[in-house]
């Protein structure tokens, strides 16, 4: 995650990483003429393989053609990383640590729809991961069919991110429940429980209570069918007080949740606040408006769904499900 000023930013929709822990994403590609950059470090590496190529073939180019002790952040995308293809690619890079010694960003699955649904994108336990890597800063997530996140102990993980339509309640428990002692940013899409989102308002307690995760300052909560009933928490979260940017954004929160937010402990303090692509109105709008951009809190509240055909007869969604 990239953090500007202080403030978190990444694309509005599921799209392909341009830019992954503050460094431009290259794509890496068998037909690619031009010269390695002079410091191989300056870019976020992508593996781009042809789509009739295998797995390992792919691997095998990309580390023969790339100085691996060099490559500080990494995204797998489609092929190499889809419907199948993820327990292997978590493998690949396990037995590869040995040579990916200074890798400080990892993000697994930068697919878009047409190359896979997000529902659709396999992982598995992400235990010998964070074992093989006791240096990463920055671990980002997108889908999770058969995503297991361990109860562990990971010290150097600054910035942790799960997009899903559908995020597992055991991944969240566990999340919350492990000795993360330097997190900073947790992002996590909660998504719908028809894609395996069943997290419930007892599962987010114990991280909005504010004991676990000492050193978090940026949390999202985001792409919920409940994002009401999420806001409503919040407002009255003792771990709010030590944030800097909160993000409720992607889901279903309207008029509602916005009056919770507004009635409950002073949001004044933070630097961001992200509430775009939900189901606001204009008078809700203005009302958050004057209520903190005063107070020099960026609000995000673009992108609403509010006139959107639907909107209004329950047929309201989620950003990203299937």
């Amino acid at each position: 995650m990239e953090l500007l000023a202080g403030v978190p930013r990444h694309p509005h929709a599921v799209d392909h990483l341009e830019t992954f822990h503050g460094l431009e994403v290259r794509t890496f590609l068998a037909d690619d003429l031009r010269p390695l950059p002079d410091d191989v470090s300056s870019v976020a590496w992508r593996m781009g393989c042809d789509t009739d190529e295998a797995q390992g073939d792919c691997w095998d180019r990309f580390a023969e053609s790339v100085p691996l002790e060099r490559v500080r952040a990494l995204v797998v995308g489609h092929p190499w990383f889809s419907q199948e293809d993820g327990p292997e690619v978590v493998r690949e890079l396990v037995e590869s640590r040995s040579r990916l010694t200074s890798l400080e960003a990892l993000f697994l699955g930068d697919v878009v729809a047409e190359e896979c649904e997000t529902s659709w994108i396999e992982h598995t336990d992400l235990a010998p991961l964070l074992e093989a890597y006791p240096r990463l800063r920055e671990l980002g997530v997108r889908g999770s069919q058969n995503l297991a996140f361990p109860v562990t102990r990971h010290e150097g993980l600054r910035t942790l991110r799960f997009e899903s339509g559908g995020l597992p309640a055991s991944v969240v428990r566990n999340v919350v429940a492990s000795d993360l002692p330097a997190l900073e940013y947790l992002e996590l899409w909660l998504g719908l429980e028809d894609y395996g989102g069943d997290v419930t308002p007892d599962d987010l307690a114990p991280l909005l209570g504010g004991a676990r995760l000492p050193a978090l300052r940026h949390l999202g909560l985001q792409n919920s069918p409940s994002q009401n009933e999420i806001a409503a928490a919040v407002a009255h979260a003792p771990v709010v007080a030590r944030l800097q940017s909160l993000r409720l954004s992607m889901g279903t929160l309207d008029e509602e949740g916005a009056t919770a937010l507004l009635g409950g402990q002073p949001l004044t303090h933070l630097r961001f606040l992200d509430l775009r692509d939900n189901y606001l109105d204009d008078a809700m709008m203005l009302r958050l408006w004057d209520a903190l951009e005063p107070a020099g809190v960026r609000v995000d509240m673009s992108e609403q769904k509010t006139h959107e055909r639907g909107a209004d007869q329950g047929e309201r969604y989620v950003s990203v499900s299937e």
